[in-house]
């Protein structure tokens, strides 16, 4: 029997992007999509390379039928999955893709957006949706929170350092460059092509990026420690995708020797053989992330370098990966698309 799907918010790049996904899965059907501001509309007028697909026309949240669906995607803007989900019937399985539950601490999600959580009750079911790291409680999760796209370029690369001395917790510094797919579709003047092309733009700097809060919380989980890092966040000329360059402290060998360990059984975290540095070309439009390490010429210096494409991965696809775990099917079901290139 297929899985019964709605996809909230779809509309939108991840919503466009979960469609893209599940039209090649085997066992999910999508039965519903809404779409606010476009309510009443087809697919195919708003997205049209989507046409070939057999899809509902969009509509408003409250008229979804929540009777026959297993499980809802949530791909709205951040702050409203938070009046939303509540609403959801507890039977009914949910993937949020926004930033409203990735945050378990209340005060930690008031620090770094700026008000207070309004469904501080669902915030604390909600599991992390780091697949790789928490893949035993988002398979028996009702509830699951994706990661920031940026935040999981980052964890994947640092994650399986955090324990048994292998770099030096207080030295990490990252430096970060994310295509514009990730400020989401509403029309924004910093991105407009005039201002953003032939340029490298930095943003949030100074600590202010809001993806440092699930760096502080996961990293220093993961460590039993405080861990709190720097970051340099900067806009690329570009549609889709994400390089995480990571400074640290550490014998370069012995970095590259634990991510392979921490990744030898994982499909879709690849760690390159010594030396090779990834490029985003390499992963456009997959589920993959690849995770390269260079020696540095200043002694027990090290670089690790992590890319994905922020709209796969580092969202739609680890929504789909995570949904698959939730609902027993294969991990990887209607996810090992190739990547796109060039």
């Amino acid at each position: 029997m297929p899985h019964n799907i709605a996809i909230l918010g779809a509309s939108g790049y991840t919503g466009a992007e979960l469609i893209r996904l599940i039209a090649t899965h085997p066992s999910f059907k999508i039965k519903a999509l809404t779409g606010e501001r476009k309510a009443g509309q087809a697919m195919a007028s708003v997205y049209p390379h989507l046409r070939h697909l057999e899809l509902p026309d969009l509509i408003r949240i409250e008229d979804l039928d929540y009777a026959s669906l297993d499980l809802v995607f949530c791909a709205l803007p951040h702050a409203t999955s938070q009046a939303v989900v509540p609403s959801i019937p507890a039977d009914v399985k949910v993937v949020d893709l926004s930033a409203d539950f990735r945050l378990r601490d209340p005060e930690a999600y008031a620090k770094w957006y700026g008000k207070p959580h309004s469904a501080i009750e669902m915030q604390g079911q909600a599991v992390y949706g780091l697949t790789e790291f928490y893949r035993d409680e988002i398979r028996a999760a009702r509830f699951v929170a994706g990661t920031g796209c940026n935040a999981a370029t980052g964890l994947y690369a640092l994650l399986p350092l955090m324990r048994g001395d292998v770099i030096d917790l207080d030295d990490i510094i990252l430096d970060l460059k994310a295509a514009t797919t990730g400020a989401g579709r509403s029309a924004k003047e910093h991105l407009l092509l005039s201002e953003l092309y032939e340029s490298v733009k930095g943003y949030s700097m100074g600590g202010k990026h809001r993806h440092l809060g699930e760096f502080d919380q996961e990293l220093s989980r993961a460590a039993g420690r405080d861990v709190q890092v720097q970051l340099s966040p900067h806009l690329l000329p570009a549609a889709r995708g994400i390089v995480m360059s990571c400074y640290l402290k550490g014998e370069a060998g012995a970095v590259h020797a634990a991510l392979e360990k921490a990744y030898a059984d994982e499909v879709f975290i690849r760690v390159l053989p010594f030396g090779e540095v990834p490029q985003m070309k390499d992963i456009r439009a997959s589920n993959f992330c690849h995770i390269g390490v260079v020696d540095d010429r200043v002694s027990n210096r090290a670089t690790v370098i992590a890319t994905l494409d922020n709209l796969t991965k580092g969202s739609s696809g680890q929504a789909v990966q995570n949904a698959n775990l939730m609902l027993g099917e294969n991990e990887v079901a209607g996810l090992m698309l190739s990547p796109v290139f060039p």
